[in-house]
């Protein structure tokens, strides 16, 4: 499915969310607090447009996704990338610095095997920042936000997408992804402490934050 919407799938995301991406990309980049010279995995990077982002901090960043299409379609951005399921990632122990995933954990097969393996692939004392879809904390926003999620949405891709029918499962996906307490309790189980959310576009998007302990 990825594949599909790879294309242009840098253009439907800033379509959809109203120029919002880039904002949500530089608070995520913020929030890693990354200094020069530290390795950075960015899982489920797809294009490599928000590698290229916390780059900007002078760290080294790695891409990593599991569609191949998603790659080759970013291949012109100056980052490393690689190849990687997020449930078996290719790293050793104790790699990295900071690792993050951007709208991709819910659409691994086992999101929280991912957490762990996030986990098992971070340097003690290193952190992890989850950017992902949430649910709006005000009521009467929420409900609108939830009408353009599974009505306006897939029409909107439609006029840019590579491949609309897959916005039609992103959507259900986002509906059905646990709130931002019941994430923090998921990554907290996974091993991470120290676990907050901050809510961005009033909870459209959640950055959860982790430690790992030595």
């Amino acid at each position: 499915m990825f594949d599909g919407v790879a294309k242009r799938y840098d253009l439907t995301n800033t379509v959809i969310s109203g120029g919002q991406d880039r904002y949500w990309r530089w608070a995520t980049r913020r929030a890693l607090a990354l200094r020069p010279g530290e390795r950075v995995l960015d899982l489920a990077a797809g294009t490599g447009v928000s590698t290229l982002e916390f780059s900007k901090s002078g760290a080294w960043c790695v891409a990593a996704d599991f569609s191949r299409g998603m790659l080759d379609a970013g291949r012109f951005r100056p980052v490393p990338m690689v190849a990687a399921d997020g449930t078996a990632l290719p790293f050793a122990d104790d790699s990295f610095d900071a690792v993050t995933i951007s709208y991709g954990l819910r659409n691994i097969s086992d999101p929280d095997l991912a957490l762990r393996e996030l986990l098992r692939v971070t340097k003690p004392g290193g952190r992890l920042v989850v950017a992902e879809f949430s649910t709006p904390v005000f009521g009467p926003f929420r409900t609108l936000y939830m009408e353009y999620l599974m009505k306006a949405l897939p029409r909107v891709a439609r006029s840019v997408s590579s491949n609309p029918d897959a916005y039609v499962y992103l959507a259900e996906s986002i509906r059905a992804w646990p709130t931002q307490p019941q994430l923090a309790l998921r990554i907290a189980d996974a091993g991470w402490s120290t676990v907050k959310w901050r809510n961005l576009t009033g909870g459209i998007v959640a950055l959860h934050r982790g430690y790992k302990l030595g």
